[in-house]
C-alpha cells in the first residue's frame, strides 16, 4: 500500500531504524533521521520520566533546523515505542508527553492497545505494532493499527521464529496497512529483498548498534563486528520472552548457552537478566542473525549512504537478471 503521509517523499531509503533499548538515544534518532531514515528510541530509554520530554524537544529542533538549513534534503519523520505491558506503569504518562510533541509514529509492542491507537490518530501519529505471528496480527489489526512489523526468524531482541517467506504472504493476502519486515536485514540487498518480497519497509536493528551514535558499548560494537549467526541464542530467559542474544556476551555472564532454563513468561523484566546477576539488555546483548555482514561501526550517515548504494545496486541486478 502507500506508506503513511508523514513518510512520502521523506525517506532516502525505505527502512525503520528499530528501538533499541538502552541503545537509541537521541544521537542516533536524528543521526538516522537526518540521514533519510526514520530513527526510533523505546519510550523507556528516556529516565527519569521527566526526561522524554526533553528528548523530544530536542529531537524536534534540531531536525527542524537541520530542514531549515537542507530543504531540498531527505529528513525521515522519527518514531517512539511505548512497551505496552503491565509492568510498563509509565505508559500512558509517556503517550501524554506524545500527544503533547505530536510524534509522527508511534511503535507499540507486545500488546495493541486500541487507547494507544486513538491517542496517535486523535493528532494524525501513525502506530505500527511489531508481531510474531498472524494470531497477533489479527489482533493488531482489529485495534485498527497503521502498520505490522512482521519480525521474523533472525531479528534481534524479542523475536519470532517464522520465515518471512511464510508470514509476510500469508498477512499480505488480507491486511491492507503498512508492512514492516524485520529478521536479519543488515545490507541493502536485505532490503532491496524484503521490498521484493512484499513488504513496505525494511525495519533494521543490529546493524545499527554497531555505529558511532549508538548508545553501546564499544566492546558490543566490537563483538558485533567479530561474530556471526552461529553465535546468536535464542531464549526466554533474560526478560520472559523469547529473544536473539549474543552467545559469547551471556557466556560472560558466567551462563552455557546450550543449557539456559526456561523462564516464566508471566514475569516479564526488561531489566533484570532472568536469575542471573547481569541485566538484560546492558550486559546480555541483543543481537540479530545478520551479523555475518557487519564489519565496522561507521557513523550513521555514512553506513546510510553504504546501505543505498547496495539497495541501488540490487535492484540493477534483479533488473539484468530478469532481461538475461
Amino acid at each position: 500500500m502507500p506508506l503513511p503521509a508523514s513518510l512520502a517523499n521523506s525517506l532516502e531509503l525505505p527502512v525503520v531504524g528499530s528501538p533499541l533499548f538502552i541503545v537509541s538515544g537521541p544521537e542516533l534518532v536524528i543521526a538516522q533521521c537526518k540521514a533519510g531514515i526514520v530513527g526510533s528510541f523505546p519510550a523507556l530509554n528516556a529516565r527519569p520520566v521527566e526526561k522524554l520530554d526533553e528528548w523530544l524537544s530536542r529531537i524536534k529542533n534540531e531536525l527542524g533546523e537541520y530542514k531549515a538549513l537542507h530543504p531540498t534534503k531527505k529528513v525521515a519523520p522519527y518514531a517512539v515505542n511505548q512497551i505496552c505491558h503491565a509492568s510498563n506503569d509509565r505508559l500512558m504518562k509517556d503517550m501524554e508527553t506524545c500527544v503533547k510533541h505530536q510524534v509522527p509514529i508511534i511503535i507499540t509492542s507486545l500488546r495493541p492497545p486500541l487507547e494507544i491507537v486513538e491517542a496517535a490518530h486523535s493528532y494524525g501519529g501513525v502506530v505500527f505494532h511489531d508481531v510474531i505471528n498472524v494470531k497477533h496480527a489479527r489482533k493488531a489489526a482489529e485495534q485498527g493499527v497503521d502498520g505490522l512489523i512482521l519480525v521474523c526468524a533472525g531479528a534481534g531482541g524479542h523475536a519470532g521464529t517464522l520465515s518471512p517467506f511464510a508470514l509476510l504472504r500469508e498477512v499480505k493476502q488480507w491486511f491492507k496497512g503498512t508492512i514492516l519486515l524485520s529478521g536479519a536485514i543488515s545490507d541493502g540487498w536485505s532490503i532491496a529483498s524484503a521490498l521484493a518480497l512484499g513488504a513496505d519497509l525494511a525495519y533494521m536493528g543490529t546493524r545499527f548498534i554497531a555505529t558511532e551514535e549508538a548508545n553501546a558499548d564499544l566492546a558490543y560494537k566490537k563483538a558485533l563486528t567479530e561474530h556471526a549467526a552461529h553465535d546468536i541464542v535464542y531464549s526466554n530467559l533474560f526478560t520472559g520472552v523469547h529473544g536473539n542474544y549474543l552467545g559469547p556476551s551471556i557466556v560472560a555472564a558466567g551462563l552455557d548457552p546450550d543449557n539456559l532454563p526456561v523462564a516464566d513468561k508471566t514475569k516479564m523484566n526488561f531489566g533484570s537478566g532472568g536469575n542471573t546477576k547481569s541485566k538484560a539488555w546492558r550486559d546480555i546483548w541483543g543481537s540479530g542473525q545478520g551479523i555475518g555482514q557487519i564489519n565496522d561501526a561507521p557513523p550513521v550517515a555514512e553506513l546510510v549512504a553504504r546501505l543505498k548504494a547496495e539497495f541501488d545496486d540490487a535492484g540493477s541486478d534483479f533488473l539484468r537478471r530478469a532481461r538475461a
